[in-house]
């Protein structure tokens, strides 16, 4: 097991991008590049988390972690944008919130570690 694999954000960002998996593949009312532009939001933000653990300066580090949280705030954005279409009920839309709301405060927590 690699080292990045038991960081909690790296575990919670896995489980964000379940859920967004999942409401892509089963919702026939968002389009194509709607869809495609969340999902990879979303697996931008395991994927950066992973990458920082091969890095070995602060820089470089405080970087792919900046990147994932800059995903974070893509998906959040995605997320209003689909609630004001009226794609998201307020309780999918609060749910997805709550997440990306942790995970944004986790990143935070790390890039500041690391100035």
């Amino acid at each position: 097991m690699f080292d990045f694999e038991k960081f909690e954000v790296y575990m919670k960002s896995k489980v964000f991008l379940k859920e967004v998996t999942s409401f892509v593949e089963s919702n026939k009312h968002l389009s194509n590049r709607i869809a495609d532009q969340l999902y990879r939001a979303a697996l931008s933000i395991p994927l950066n988390i992973a990458e920082r653990a091969g890095r070995y300066s602060k820089p470089d580090k405080r970087n792919f972690y900046t990147v994932a949280r800059g995903s974070v705030f893509e998906c959040t954005a995605i997320i209003d944008i689909l609630h004001e279409g009226g794609v998201l009920s307020k309780e999918q839309k609060d749910n997805y919130y709550n997440n990306l709301e942790e995970l944004s405060k986790m990143l935070s927590g790390l890039i500041n570690s690391l100035r």
